[in-house]
């Protein structure tokens, strides 16, 4: 597979470098979790096939460095900072955008504040807690995850996370093939940033209902067929199909699907993107 032209952004508080390969209408990949663009190589060729692949490192992940010193993160920031991605390499047409877990969060605050520049948005099983009927076993199972960070590290932290979101072995959560193997080690020295810095504060956001029923055309919710159990993960989604409405789509594999299944994934993103 050819190697992506790199390039960097430079915006407010962050550089951003992100990967282009591909020609046709932009796509942009927004990573999820202690992911960074690495996250979609699996996908990257057969999605390049239609589109301008763009995925990138969010601000304080990878090789995105941030200019001061590291905070919690905020949804809208991260928003802001795809809409100018946007705005640099589909100026003039709408693009479409695949965010999946956390990322997911940030596409669906970008719809909510820029539609008009969306073509397609499909939002993979954002942890959005504050939609469903009772977040609270939820929050507190975040929080613990963020408790057990501080006190003893990354390792114990993702365990109890694993176990949490319904005993799947940690090992299994962070496993990855060997096309983003170059991922890894990256991903492992982002973890104390999504603990202590992402993941509660993204998954308390509470999402913009009234601007997302506006767009909810451009939406699609997409659940990881191997995730129904796992009420964190595949819930929001389900739920948020109701309130708005908008269409939900079951995907091959579970929260990580596009790294479990990456030719299926692809080839169900593609036909999803197609129907728009």
């Amino acid at each position: 597979m050819s190697k992506p032209t790199t390039g960097t952004l430079k915006v407010p508080g962050a550089t951003l470098h992100y990967e282009k390969r591909g020609s046709g209408p932009v796509l942009l990949l927004i990573p999820g979790g202690a992911a960074d663009a690495g996250l979609y190589e699996g996908m990257a060729a057969d999605l390049a096939t239609r589109y301008t692949v763009v995925s990138y490192d969010p601000r304080g992940l990878s090789r995105s460095p941030l200019d001061g010193p590291l905070t919690d993160q905020r949804v809208e920031v991260w928003s802001d900072d795809a809409h100018r991605l946007l705005e640099l390499l589909s100026p003039d047409r709408d693009a479409c955008v695949l965010g999946s877990s956390s990322g997911a969060i940030v596409a669906l605050d970008l719809l909510a504040r820029h539609p008009e520049r969306l073509r397609r948005v499909v939002a993979h099983e954002p942890p959005l807690l504050e939609v469903l009927d009772d977040p609270a076993p939820h929050r507190a199972l975040f929080a613990e995850v963020r408790e057990t960070f501080r006190e003893q590290g990354a390792g114990p932290a993702m365990a109890r996370f694993s176990e949490g979101l319904g005993g799947r072995p940690a090992e299994r959560a962070t496993e990855l093939p060997p096309e983003i193997q170059e991922m890894a080690s990256r991903m492992h020295a982002n973890l104390p940033v999504f603990l202590e810095h992402m993941l509660c504060p993204f998954s308390s956001t509470a999402p913009d209902i009234p601007a997302l029923r506006r767009a909810s055309h451009r939406l699609l919710l997409a659940v990881g067929r191997d995730s129904r159990d796992q009420q964190p993960l595949y819930g929001p989604a389900t739920r948020l199909a109701e309130l708005l409405p908008a269409k939900v789509e079951e995907f091959p594999g579970g929260h990580v699907g596009c790294t479990e299944h990456p030719k299926e994934f692809a080839k169900q993103l593609l036909t999803a993107l197609a129907d728009a």
